[in-house]
């Protein structure tokens, strides 16, 4: 199987695959296979050399034998997928291990998709291009979140850290928990809140509180639970609103930003929010105050914060 025209356009630039296989043989038929199809194919005999290679050029896909000597493809991509310096390269197995257990084996230490050998070339090709694209397309994705400023988290099904903004990665620089949190051993309580996230609709979703750290839940996205995390604003505006008339942190975000004059499109704009869902958080703030309109709620609220 070759690439055609519209599969060629669609990779942009030449795509680059590492195939890590202890045998000859197996390297060579890939590797002709996919240099016939406009890719750049680097070769590695070991889980070891595999990843130095990762060490020194990003990949496009990762082509991973299961079975090798010293350290086993599963190994090798649990390693791959490891932070600090893991791979956003998707790693597809290839192997004579046909049984369920092996399959699942190859998913969870962070493969995508699984071949028995002997491979058939036209699959393994149309499998490529599909990964590719799909990382791709993520990757975009992401730069584009970066250059948000959000801070952002990202976990696959297991709860393990896959990636994160970079005002999110900066917070382990100064913060305990949010440097435990990208570790191998995130602490239970989360693990338990992220799971529960799958079974609990999203405008349910309270946010956890760990030490500092306030995680909201955004969604999901690629099968990876996507979490916003900042440090508890403690003694900043807000807080003096929440306990006084016990608010939401956003419906005291809301009634901050009216008692300095906002319209609701413009808090709406400045909270990233709906009108429709303003409006629903002025109906709590004006029930839980026991006032009936905007303004008396805004005289209120400024009495307090220049109290406080």
């Amino acid at each position: 199987m070759t690439l055609n025209t519209a599969q060629a356009n669609a990779f942009g630039t030449r795509a680059i695959a590492l195939v890590i296989d202890d045998a000859p043989e197996t390297l060579g038929v890939i590797s002709e296979a996919l240099e016939a199809n406009g890719m750049t194919v680097l070769v590695a005999r070991s889980g070891a050399e595999g990843i130095a290679l990762t060490h020194r050029v990003q990949p496009d896909v990762i082509l991973l034998d299961a079975q090798m000597p010293e350290m086993d493809g599963f190994e090798t991509c649990r390693a791959l997928k490891s932070s600090p310096g893991s791979t956003d390269a998707p790693v597809i197995f290839m192997t004579g291990l046909t049984d369920p257990e092996y399959i699942l084996k190859g998913l969870q230490s962070g493969g995508v998709d699984y071949i028995t050998k002997p491979v058939v070339l036209d699959e393994l090709i149309a499998r490529i291009i599909t990964h590719v694209l799909n990382a791709r397309a993520i990757s975009s994705a992401r730069r584009a979140l970066d250059q948000t400023g959000q801070s952002l988290l990202a976990f696959d099904k297991s709860g393990r850290f896959s990636w994160g903004t970079p005002k999110s990665l900066g917070l382990a620089d100064t913060n305990e928990e949010a440097r435990h949190l990208l570790s191998d051993t995130p602490p239970d309580v989360f693990r338990k809140w992220l799971l529960s996230l799958g079974h609990t609709a999203l405008s349910h979703s309270a946010p956890l509180h760990l030490g500092p750290l306030v995680l909201k839940y955004v969604g999901t996205a690629n099968d990876q639970t996507l979490i916003e995390v900042h440090e508890a604003q403690g003694s900043t505006p807000v807080a003096p609103l929440m306990q006084a008339h016990g608010l939401t942190e956003r419906e005291a975000e809301v009634l901050l930003w009216l008692s300095q004059g906002k319209t609701n499109k413009d808090i709406a704009e400045i909270l990233s929010l709906s009108a429709r869902t303003v409006n629903k958080h002025l109906e709590q703030i004006f029930y839980k105050m026991g006032v009936d309109n905007r303004t008396s709620a805004a005289v209120m609220a400024d009495r307090l914060l220049h109290r406080a």
